[in-house]
C-alpha cells in the first residue's frame, strides 16, 4: 500500500513538474536572449514589476480572452494558444517573424515582424512574462519589455 502510494505520488510531482515545463522564467529568457544573441544585442534581465503587471491584465481577460493590448506604458507581446501552449510556444512563434524583417530596409514585409523586433531592440533590459487559461480553455500570453521598443523609425539593433 505505501509503494502504490509513494508511486502515486511521484507521478503525480513529475507531472506537474511537466505541465510548468516551458513557462518558467528562465525558459522565457532563454528563448529572448538566444534570438537577441544572433543579432549582436546585450541578453534582457528577468523583472517581477513586469510580471506582476502582464498578470493583472491577463487575469483581466480570462471571461473573453478578448485580444487586445493593455496599452500601458512597456513595450508588449500578446500570444494566444489553445491547449498547453507555453510560454516557450509563443517566444518562438515572434521569433519565428524574423524572416519578415527586412534589415537593409528596416521595415517589416507584409507588415508582420514588430513582436520579433520587440524582443530584440537593443535598448530594452528586462523582460516579464504571464500567462493565464482563458474560460475558452485558450492560454493568453504577455511580455512587457522595459524600456519599450518599436519606435517607428528607428532600427532595432
Amino acid at each position: 500500500m505505501k509503494t502504490s502510494s509513494l508511486v502515486l505520488i511521484l507521478t503525480f510531482i513529475s507531472m506537474c513538474s511537466i505541465c510548468f515545463a516551458q513557462n518558467s522564467p528562465k525558459d522565457y529568457l532563454d528563448e529572448h536572449n538566444k534570438a537577441r544573441k544572433e543579432v549582436g544585442v546585450k541578453p534582457l534581465k528577468w523583472n517581477e514589476t513586469l510580471v506582476a503587471y502582464g498578470q493583472k491584465y491577463v487575469n483581466s481577460k480570462k471571461k473573453t480572452c478578448e485580444f487586445e493590448h493593455s496599452m500601458g506604458p512597456y513595450g508588449e507581446n500578446l500570444a494566444q494558444g489553445y491547449g498547453e501552449f507555453s510560454g516557450v510556444d509563443s517566444v518562438k512563434m515572434w521569433v519565428g517573424e524574423k524572416p519578415n524583417y527586412d534589415e537593409k530596409n528596416n521595415k517589416c514585409v507584409k507588415d508582420e515582424c514588430l513582436h520579433y523586433t520587440q524582443v530584440v531592440w537593443n535598448t530594452t533590459e528586462s523582460v516579464g512574462c504571464a500567462r493565464t487559461k482563458c474560460d475558452n480553455n485558450w492560454m493568453f500570453i504577455i511580455c512587457n519589455y522595459y524600456p519599450p521598443g518599436n519606435y517607428i523609425g528607428s532600427r532595432p539593433y
